[in-house]
């Protein structure tokens, strides 16, 4: 499992806000580059934002389903990229303090070759891509704070 971590200066609240918007994903997620559409009660347990990945004129298309919901506190999807399978994908946002928040993101693969991987090569490859994607959650998260002030 591959752990990755990020604290902002809101509230669990104001920091699912951006997780709740799922055209913002390509925003924060790094290799996402484009997204199609987000079912309507996006992020209800079963919702999905489909989404391309990659460089155009290369990209994939595909999809995220939301697995597990617990607003403000708790997010789990399953993202999916054919042909190497999919991956649990889940963020734990804990309040540390007053207006802090500290936003957890872990994951790992759950179908295709992607699985085959040791843990320990999976974490060299994911560590860094996943916190440069809280890196850019964290911006959007501040941003808007700061935008609605």
């Amino acid at each position: 499992m591959i752990e990755a971590e990020v604290t902002v200066p809101v509230g669990p609240e104001r920091a699912f806000e951006v997780l709740a918007d799922g055209w913002l994903y390509a925003s924060w997620v790094v290799g996402a580059s484009h997204i199609r559409e987000v079912d309507a009660g996006w992020p209800e347990v079963g919702t999905r934002i489909h989404y391309s990945l990659g460089l155009w004129p290369v990209t994939v298309q595909d999809v995220t389903e939301v697995r597990a919901v617990d607003a403000p506190r708790m997010l789990e999807l399953e993202a999916r990229l054919w042909p190497v399978g999919s991956a649990r994908i889940r963020l734990d946002l804990d309040r540390t303090a007053p207006g802090m928040t500290r936003i957890r993101m872990t994951e790992h693969a759950m179908s295709g070759p992607g699985q085959l991987v040791p843990n320990a090569v999976q974490g060299l490859l994911l560590k860094p891509r996943n916190q440069e994607s809280l890196a850019r959650l964290s911006d959007l998260i501040i941003g808007r704070a700061r935008g609605t002030k």
